[in-house]
């Protein structure tokens, strides 16, 4: 192999069937699932099956979730319809509630709805996704967990110029909904820092805020009192098929809240991993 005329003629075959080789298709089809993962290199990940529980397991939340469909269904049937913010308490159901309604709204749809997560850190590479979904046919809702902005943070421009602002705006099939621990995606001592120290403390302000004044939608989420914790853990053990007395299994849950120090849909659940486990009950919901 060290004949340097055997080398180049082997390399001219490696190059002309390069040539000739079909080019690689852009991952970009939105044909082969429901839903997606963004990669910033520019191709979406499809995802064969979504983490999520039903809605009807989504308890304490009832106004929320039927503000979340009803506008999700407007977009499903082609209306008008807002991108939506849920913020509010961790573990409160917020993402859960998104997953929940996607799926909700696609069963027995002709047209499915395409979920598709971006990651916060990859929100620099909106506008190449927006471009890609602009030529799509399919209707999308983009969907980023837990989105907050930090003092040296730039990004949140990119997102603000592509909700409303931008030359191009939002494709018309396509919805952002995001979900944030906070009201206005940034920390309350950053605003309140803003105005300390701004030559014009209000305009400073309002050019960090004004982001979460683009989505027509804000819905809160806050920590539930003892009853819907109870009704959350009894619907997962009804629908699970757990066989525990109710007198025991609330015991056990307040237990279990106050060595969390919470009580919230996620602390639920991680009570529901532990019951079921310790009883040998397997979790298919």
């Amino acid at each position: 192999m060290n004949d340097p005329e055997l080398l180049r003629v082997l390399q001219s075959i490696a190059d002309s069937l390069g040539r000739l080789a079909p080019p690689v298709a852009p991952r970009t089809d939105l044909s082969g699932a429901d839903a997606f993962v963004w990669h910033p290199e520019g191709w979406l990940e499809p995802v064969a099956a979504v983490s999520r529980v039903h809605i009807s397991l989504l308890r304490g939340i009832d106004q929320s979730k039927q503000i979340l469909l009803d506008n999700t269904r407007r977009f499903a049937k082609g209306f008008p319809a807002n991108n939506a913010l849920l913020w509010g308490a961790r573990g409160t159901g917020k993402s859960s509630l998104v997953k929940a309604v996607h799926a909700q709204v696609n069963e027995g749809a002709a047209d499915k709805l395409a979920l598709i997560e971006i990651h916060r850190e990859d929100l620099v590479t909106l506008p190449k996704l927006l471009g890609i979904l602009r030529a799509q046919k399919r209707r999308c809702i983009l969907f980023c967990d837990d989105l907050s902005f930090d003092a040296a943070d730039a990004s949140y421009k990119s997102l603000k110029a592509v909700l409303e602002g931008g030359i191009e705006g939002r494709p018309a099939n396509v919805l952002f909904y995001a979900t944030s621990n906070r009201r206005h995606l940034m920390p309350r001592e950053m605003i309140d820092n803003e105005r300390s120290t701004a030559i014009n403390p209000s305009e400073a302000v309002e050019e960090k805020v004004s982001l979460s004044d683009r989505f027509g939608l804000w819905i809160g989420f806050h920590n539930c009192d003892q009853e819907t914790f109870f009704a959350i853990i009894e619907g997962y053990v009804a629908a699970l098929g757990i066989k525990i007395a109710q007198d025991q299994l609330r015991a056990e849950a307040v237990e279990w809240s106050m060595t969390r120090g919470a009580r919230s849909g996620r602390v639920a659940w991680q009570f529901i991993q532990d019951l079921a486990g310790r009883l040998g009950h397997k979790l298919e919901l």
